[in-house]
């Protein structure tokens, strides 16, 4: 999504489901699926976004099944991301935005370990986590804040109590550019 409001979550029936919101050119999602292997690959792509001032809007309402297995990868330009993946049957997570917000609520009893990558540009970073499964966390940024709540420090990365006893863990690795990054275990 190159500009807008993207909002994930899980509870789909079906492999995707939502709707798209836009008054832009540009706005509306082309939707592309590929197999190979047995291996699907679903994308949805903003292609071009016209320079509207005023009440410009591009919302994308986005639903995923909480029991198929997902390596889950956005990448947006500038905007709002709201992400409520914790029912999600996530193997992995990339996160790439330009400018804006990410809010991604990872809170949930994940089925497997995973890792998860954000890297970001200019704007804020909230990732929240459970407290259930080990968190190993590494957050660097260029200018502005990285606040914790939930890990404690060791060494160059902060882990939550159950780490070391854990079945299941989430790794996550955050670099920021400018901006505040914030890891809440809770």
């Amino acid at each position: 999504m190159k500009a807008g409001e993207l909002r994930l979550s899980g509870g789909a029936t079906r492999f995707l489901e939502g709707s798209a919101t836009y008054n832009i050119e540009g706005g509306k999602p082309v939707v592309k699926y590929a197999s190979v292997a047995g291996r699907g690959n679903l994308t949805l792509d903003q292609p071009t976004v016209s320079a509207t001032l005023g009440n410009a809007k591009c919302i994308w309402e986005l639903r995923l099944p909480n029991d198929v297995p997902l390596d889950l990868a956005v990448d947006f330009g500038a905007g709002e991301a709201k992400l409520n993946a914790g029912s999600i049957s996530l193997r992995s997570v990339e996160v790439r935005m330009g400018a804006g917000r990410l809010d991604m609520d990872l809170r949930g009893d994940p089925r497997r370990s995973y890792d998860v990558r954000v890297r970001g540009g200019v704007g804020e970073a909230v990732i929240r986590l459970p407290k259930n499964v080990g968190i190993s966390a590494k957050a660097t940024g260029g200018l502005g804040s990285i606040n914790v709540t939930g890990l404690r420090k060791e060494g160059d990365h902060w882990i939550n109590d159950a780490y070391d006893r854990a079945g299941r863990t989430i790794h996550v690795d955050v670099q920021g550019g400018i901006g505040e990054i914030s890891l809440i275990a809770n």
